[in-house]
């Protein structure tokens, strides 16, 4: 199974040389490197002289859905897979995820677990973002509970589902993994086959107000979808989310009148 990667990457040069290492170590090795730079000002460009082998795309600052979708269209494999390129790969992650896929030819997405390291340290992860693997959409819909570091997946699926939303700065992971997985089953590696450094510059992970982003792209989902059951499940989260959020913004209007 050839596989096609894309790593989106933003003024992280020393970070993406680490995340391109670790492809290149791979027990089933990766036919394709994308790599597309949303506009560095860094030492980006020079990451091509580094590996002549990968394919180097640069583009005016976009945003990462805008980076990944380049690295898609631009992929020539039918089975494509993501690395952030602040993450990087254990050694035996493509090749456990493709041993899945031929075992399981009907299933076209999975993902696995990973290990998230702080200040060298490997971390704790809270019980919420443990990954259970029994259904991948309800299992994301209170947040994103897969990694897009950990996805492989075949592009029939994006044919069908369609791309990262670039119209969302932030979430547009938990947006694409929701409207795959609300018709498709995806399967769970659960090993820690990623590893995410946490820590550091930059990391879209914590901006503020992604609860409200949530929010908006239930209701979007709520609008497109026609299952009954998931109907209802999107419902629910979303009316927890709502009070949750009305709650806070409620908290912080009172903070402001003191």
């Amino acid at each position: 199974m050839d596989v096609s990667v894309v790593i989106p990457t933003y003024n992280r040069y020393t970070l993406l040389k680490r995340a391109i290492n670790s492809l290149l170590t791979q027990t089933h090795p990766v036919d394709e490197i994308i790599v597309v730079d949303d506009g560095s000002t860094d030492n980006t460009k020079d990451i091509k002289k580094d590996f002549p082998e990968i394919i180097y795309i640069y583009q005016k600052n976009s945003g990462v859905s805008a980076a990944r979708n380049v690295g898609i269209k631009r992929a020539k494999n039918e089975w494509i897979a993501f690395l952030d390129s602040d993450d990087e790969w254990h050694n035996e992650k493509l090749e456990k995820q493709v041993a899945f896929h031929q075992k399981n030819p009907n299933i076209l997405m999975s993902y696995t677990a990973e290990k998230w390291v702080r200040d060298g340290k490997v971390v704790k992860i809270p019980k919420k973002y443990r990954k259970v693997g029994l259904d991948a959409f309800v299992e994301n819909l209170s947040y994103c509970n897969i990694a897009p570091s950990s996805v492989l997946l075949h592009r029939r699926l994006l044919e069908k589902i369609g791309l990262f939303d670039e119209s969302l700065e932030v979430c547009e992971d938990y947006d694409l993994w929701l409207r795959i997985t609300m018709e498709h089953e995806a399967g769970l590696i659960n090993e820690a086959l990623i590893i995410k450094y946490a820590g550091h510059d930059e990391q879209l992970g914590f901006r503020k107000e992604m609860e409200k982003v949530r929010i908006l792209i239930l209701k979007k989902l709520l609008n497109i979808n026609e299952n009954p059951i998931k109907k209802k499940q999107i419902e629910t989260e979303l009316n927890r989310k709502s009070f949750k959020h009305s709650k806070v913004n409620k908290r912080y209007n009172e903070l402001l009148k003191l």
